[in-house]
């Protein structure tokens, strides 16, 4: 099995499973199985792909049999970051069958959730292929995964932005006009900020664009919302002076169109916000 380079530590993770895991056994756990399955049952389970897709939430999954049970023997069999096709087994759990039954939906719903980013980002990654553009996520995430969601879109072969509000200094539309204008929340930006800390100014318009140049302090220049003729004029001026970002409205079938106008980054919500589950299956 090849290491994933995206992979993060266990110890990081398992808070997250065990909790999903609490939520789904509830207060008395698998009363289904406890009740039909012999105590001593057990069985080797296949998790399967049911669709074509990329491979993401394998790490998770493992985590989920062994919270539940140490001695499952897991095998996994494509790793994370690698293309699936519909039939393609993925992993094998071998133990006590109750217990990969209590782990299973949670193992799945990780999984499936992930999977389906990873498989989404790797569709915005192809239409950008043959550009310099690096397609990235945003902070639209689902409260309290957003580590796992964000690693699914590293296993697609797109780019992380920024984790939290204490990463960098992203100055927004309503920071602008609540603070007194762009050469205001600049000129205070570069007076707080570390030499550690990047600075990120959106505009949409390209007068902004003009003062955030005649100002300076910024790092980087989010163009929101620009039509494709705007977006390929704002590139040029900012060429050689800050990096470039365009967001607001990047779907799909946009994105070629929007690269080719030399943006260095395009940042895109729908990555973790609108990405469908992929059909996983676990079937003994």
């Amino acid at each position: 099995m090849t290491i994933d380079p995206a992979a993060l530590p266990d110890l990081i993770l398992e808070p997250m499973v065990r909790h999903a895991l609490l939520e789904d056994l509830g207060s008395y756990g698998d009363i289904t199985t406890r009740a039909v399955m012999p105590r001593d049952a057990r069985y080797a389970a296949r998790l399967n792909a049911r669709e074509d897709g990329i491979v993401s939430g394998m790490q998770i999954a493992r985590i989920a049999f062994h919270l539940v049970d140490p001695e499952l023997r897991i095998t996994q069999h494509i790793p994370d970051g690698t293309p699936c096709r519909a039939g393609d087994l993925l992993m094998e759990i071998d133990g006590s069958a109750a217990s990969i039954l209590a782990a299973e939906r949670v193992a799945l719903n990780f999984a499936g959730r992930m999977s389906g980013i990873a498989t989404l980002t790797a569709a915005f990654v192809e239409q950008a292929a043959g550009t310099t553009t690096r397609i990235t996520c945003t902070r639209k995430t689902t409260p309290g995964l957003r580590i796992v969601e964000k690693q699914a879109v590293l296993h697609g072969g797109g780019f992380n932005h920024r984790f939290g509000l204490s990463d960098a200094i992203l100055i927004k539309d309503n920071h602008i006009a609540a603070a007194g204008g762009v050469h205001a929340v600049l000129t205070a930006a570069k007076a707080a900020a570390s030499h550690m800390v990047r600075v990120e100014i959106e505009v949409d318009r390209l007068d902004q664009l003009e003062q955030v140049l005649e100002t300076g302090g910024a790092d980087i220049v989010l163009l929101d919302n620009m039509d494709t003729p705007t977006l390929k004029r704002a590139v040029g001026l900012c060429h050689g002076k800050v990096l470039t970002e365009a967001s607001g409205n990047m779907k799909l079938d946009r994105i070629a169109e929007v690269a080719s106008t030399g943006v260095d980054y395009i940042s895109t919500g729908a990555l973790t916000h609108s990405a469908r589950t992929l059909d996983l299956g676990l079937d003994f």
